[in-house]
């Protein structure tokens, strides 16, 4: 049986654009992981802070939540970190927006990371 030269399966074009996918993929990654573990990190520690806010008043606990993000190297602004202690429970808020660069775009990643838990004294 005698095969047609187009249809020998070696067209190049779709591998090349698979790997470009590839790299573009690669790179979003190699920017976003590190952005969002940090991220992750600073709302556990806001969820660490909660729990233990009893006697603990809400200035030092904005305080406390801007020094750990300015640690884990989150561009926030002292003025978006909130914290405040209602009745028996603390709401603590920071919202920021991390700036992605790619080569010819910039991505602005927002976060608006938000706990409110019961105030437990004991």
């Amino acid at each position: 049986m005698r095969r047609r030269r187009g249809e020998a399966g070696d067209g190049k074009l779709g591998c090349i654009l698979w790997g470009l996918l590839l790299a573009v993929g690669i790179l979003i990654g190699w920017k976003a992981i590190p952005v969002k573990i940090a991220t992750s990190e600073l709302y556990d520690f806001m969820v660490e802070q909660a729990k233990w806010a009893g006697g603990t008043s809400a200035e030092t606990l904005e305080k406390r939540i801007y020094d750990k993000a300015i640690q884990l190297g989150l561009p926030v602004d002292r003025r978006r970190v909130t914290a405040q202690k209602a009745g028996g429970t603390i709401r603590m808020r920071a919202t920021f927006t991390v700036p992605l660069e790619f080569p010819g775009y910039t991505y602005d990643w927002e976060f608006d990371l938000q706990v409110e838990r019961p105030i437990f004294i004991f």
